[in-house]
């Protein structure tokens, strides 16, 4: 049965189980419960928008009566006010939780989840990269963490030779994330927008002489002796100790992934996002074309890319060594492949080409259609340009049809 006297010392210690509660006659809504153990609790009670709230102050061991009261006090100015403290409290409790949350616990504990459950495909390659690249804040908290940290990590990778596209799109991962935890409450805000990212220099144009081309292919064939070299020295080796031998490259014109690759990024400009995406129900070998899918395109359109009798070629004999992948390009194993940056960097250190990135195939491609004369609007088709400006920056390679288009007024 409840009692309604003044909260004291004295009246706390002598409240029972049976008494259950005491009701303060000097604060309304002030009150204290004993739990069926035995444990006292200070409450305030109160109405806000017709609704019942009971708030807890404290417990006896830890606050006087006194100081309980002092409270209740204050939480009944603030009712009074038009706060409701119970949702008050939720809010402190939120940014306790935000406070103490680490960026790593987030992301493998909450965002993982979510990736996964939207794209499966590409959930725990962009997990990866947001690790990987932020590592060092990874036992830093989420609400801690700001655009100075970011800036900081983007001068000393600028200084490793990272470029701004790599940059952006780890930044663009790690904004995306925090942008989810605001979104979801988590936090109030982040600090990301406020980032100034390094733009691209899109007017570099970097394609291989005739030399570097030579070079390049020499090395391809190079790595195919060596590799199949080391295969048979391998199985003499595994022979005499009565092992299993490893497949052979007798039979076969490719001993893995890379010549087809390289040969077909150089005779269709295609991005390595969209190489990488090529399954062989995209590739009509008879016809000689393959089409590239909105969902793999940069300019998120679909189109058609002819194929010449060298892609044609090798590309037959690699669908024939691999005749059940889905994907075009895979690994030894059978798998999709995802990053080629290893076996890529080691090939232009064998042919000693320098400043050439995988993407710059791309340019080469462009490049030798243009110095072809091929007018720069088939290019710009070919190579999926949204826009002829893209193009343009290839236009300084036909300085023939310059000075031909001036001859024709003279």
């Amino acid at each position: 049965m409840a009692l309604k006297k003044k909260i004291t010392a004295s009246s706390i210690k002598g409240l029972s189980i049976d008494d259950q509660r005491i009701n303060d006659t000097e604060v309304s809504g002030f009150h204290a419960r004993i739990s069926p153990k035995g444990v006292i609790k200070y409450y305030f009670f109160y109405r806000f928008n017709g609704k019942q709230r009971n708030y807890l102050l404290g417990a006896a061991s830890s606050m006087t009566p006194a100081q309980a009261r002092d409270l209740a006090k204050e939480k009944a100015g603030l009712v009074a006010k038009g706060i409701d403290v119970h949702f008050d409290r939720k809010e402190v409790q939120k940014a306790e939780i935000a406070n103490n949350l680490k960026l790593g616990t987030y992301l493998e504990q909450t965002y993982l989840p979510y990736l996964i459950s939207q794209n499966p495909k590409t959930a725990h390659k962009a997990y990866r990269n947001i690790r990987s690249s932020f590592h060092h804040l990874l036992d830093r908290n989420v609400t801690e963490i700001t655009s100075w940290d970011i800036q900081q990590w983007i001068v000393e990778r600028r200084k490793l030779g990272r470029s701004p596209a790599t940059l952006t799109y780890s930044i663009n991962r790690l904004k995306a994330a925090l942008t989810r935890a605001v979104e979801w409450e988590i936090i109030e805000s982040h600090q990301l927008h406020n980032i100034k990212l390094i733009r691209e220099d899109n007017t570099r144009i970097r394609y291989l002489s005739i030399d570097e081309e030579n070079a390049l292919l020499g090395a391809v064939k190079q790595r195919d002796v060596l590799v199949r070299n080391k295969r048979i020295s391998a199985n003499l080796h595994r022979l005499e100790r009565n092992m299993p031998l490893f497949e052979t490259f007798e039979n076969v014109r490719f001993v893995d992934y890379l010549e087809p690759l390289v040969i077909t990024a150089m005779n269709t400009g295609l991005r390595r996002g969209e190489l990488l995406g090529l399954t062989w129900k995209d590739v009509v070998l008879e016809r000689g074309y393959l089409t590239v899918k909105a969902e793999n395109a940069k300019s998120k359109k679909t189109r058609t890319v002819p194929l010449n009798n060298t892609v044609i070629d090798v590309l037959s004999d690699w669908k024939e060594q691999n005749p059940l992948s889905e994907y075009v390009f895979v690994s030894s194993e059978g798998k999709p492949l995802t990053d080629v940056k290893k076996p890529w960097m080691k090939l232009l250190s064998d042919a000693a080409i320098e400043d050439f990135r995988f993407h710059d195939l791309r340019h080469h491609f462009a490049s030798k259609l243009v110095m072809a004369g091929v007018d720069l609007n088939t290019v710009r088709e070919l190579l999926g340009h949204s826009d002829l400006k893209m193009t343009l920056r290839y236009a300084h390679l036909a300085p023939e049809h310059k000075a031909a288009a001036v001859n024709l007024i003279g």
